[in-house]
């Protein structure tokens, strides 16, 4: 097999494809830009309900979805302008040849600068191919990059929540002696990165630094795509190239940030959160509905303009939800902690069951739950206690507290609902969790 490698034969197959590779390239950007387009929706939809639900692991995993698919987009539509560019200048050169600059009849000033700047019209188009190569090369590269650095981040906050949940003083000090080797190393390896290679350079130096190098490499899965690091870091048009990246994608990045800034009095920022003057469009279901990126934080009602004989009251069922009513409860948490993924797999062997889960009474169960719920969490319309009781349904796949508050004796015009919890077991004394606005009319023919 090694002999087949090094033949010519098959040297001259690889220089073959690498001339016809361009085609390839295209193809492969074309199709892949219009599939990713259509990915991030679908993707940033994931991790709103993994963000809201406070699912970490999902949360990482779509956090490295989407910012590859933007660095794919990019780099491809980079890409795909290069080689639209490095096509149109070699059919220019079929029609017109090399730059001819006597001709232009510009004064011999002007005629030697251009020449040493602008140079041949073949090395333009020469170089228009190695950067057209090198970007999409770099496209993928730079996705194992990501990977990477969230891989290291997760697995120093992994240790850092060991170390905060173990009581034990020798634990905590091995964990934080482990944690901070683990961040030095990934400190040298994030420098020789950044200086391509300078680390290994340096015969002392890199005895220190090999034990890491050797470690992170496993961890940053470098095994996999050092060739094409290595192949790059060798050519000065592909070191140039890769430098100049970080500093664009930070420019990219800063101007993402970016915001228009509409008064000199309510800074934009606020309008993330409702209260009695401000109106957030999602805390109203109807608004939610016809809009794909907005979701329920702490409650909705049906819509910003009720003209219904009801308020309907949605509570997504999140951590941050149930985590408080449970902590102010706690017999309502049974066993131990089920919060997470599990297996629908079952099977049993005689009196031997796997991943069967515990006989419980759901119904006085979920009745307790109600019951806590309704008793921690309140509802006031202005300023006035309502009495609520709640069923658990499902909307859009996830858990929620639903109840209808009549609207009978309400007087039209402006009111605001708000949502309160309990703050002590032995008062009665509340604290305001969030406020929405609302209009009420009388349709007559709902009445």
């Amino acid at each position: 097999m090694e002999n087949e490698k090094n033949s010519n034969s098959f040297k001259k197959l690889l220089d073959r494809l690498q001339e016809d590779s361009w085609q390839l390239e295209l193809l492969i950007s074309g199709f892949a830009i219009f599939g990713l387009f259509y990915l991030t929706d679908p993707l940033y939809h994931y991790f709103q309900n993994a963000r809201l639900n406070d699912n970490e692991m999902a949360i990482g995993f779509y956090r490295i979805a989407i910012l590859s698919v933007y660095i794919l987009i990019f780099n491809l539509f980079f890409h795909v302008l290069l080689r639209a560019l490095w096509i149109g200048s070699l059919g220019l050169r079929y029609v017109s040849g090399e730059i001819e600059y006597d001709k232009l009849n510009y004064s011999e000033k002007f005629t030697t600068y251009l020449k040493k700047k602008v140079g041949s019209f073949d090395d333009y188009i020469s170089k228009l191919e190695n950067l057209s190569s090198l970007m999409f090369a770099i496209s993928f590269l730079l996705i194992f990059y990501v990977i990477a650095f969230f891989i290291i981040v997760y697995i120093n906050n992994t240790i850092g929540r060991f170390i905060g949940n173990s009581s034990d003083v020798w634990i905590i000090t091995v964990l934080i002696i482990f944690q901070t080797l683990f961040i030095l190393g990934a400190l040298f390896t994030f420098i020789d990165f950044l200086t391509q290679g300078l680390l290994k350079k340096n015969k002392r130096v890199s005895k220190i630094y090999f034990p890491f190098y050797r470690v992170f490499s496993i961890l940053t899965l470098s095994f996999l795509y050092r060739p094409l690091v290595y192949n790059l870091q060798d050519n000065r048009f592909g070191r140039r190239i890769s430098l100049l990246l970080f500093p664009v994608y930070f420019l990219i990045f800063l101007l993402s940030t970016m915001y228009f800034q509409t008064s000199n009095v309510l800074p934009l920022p606020s309008l993330a959160h409702s209260d009695k003057h401000i109106a957030t469009i999602s805390n109203y279901e109807d608004a939610i509905r016809n809009n794909d990126e907005l979701y329920i934080e702490y409650f909705a009602i049906q819509s910003k303009i009720i003209t219904d004989p009801f308020i309907k009251v949605i509570i997504p069922l999140r951590k941050n939800i149930e985590e408080p009513l449970i902590e102010f409860y706690p017999d309502l948490k049974w066993g131990e902690d089920i919060h997470g993924y599990h297996s629908g797999f079952q099977f049993s062997v005689g009196l031997w069951k796997f991943n069967y889960p515990a006989r419980v009474n759901i119904d006085s169960l979920s009745a307790a739950y109600i019951n806590a719920f309704k008793n921690y969490y309140r509802f006031k319309i202005d300023s006035i206690s309502l009495e609520t009781d709640f069923i658990i349904t499902k909307s859009d796949d996830n858990l929620t507290f639903e109840t209808y508050i009549g609207t009978k004796d309400l007087p039209e015009g402006k009111h605001f609902i708000e949502f309160f919890k309990r703050k002590h077991k032995d008062t009665d004394s509340l604290v305001s969790i969030i406020q929405v606005p609302f209009w009420y009319y009388v349709d007559n023919k709902k009445q």
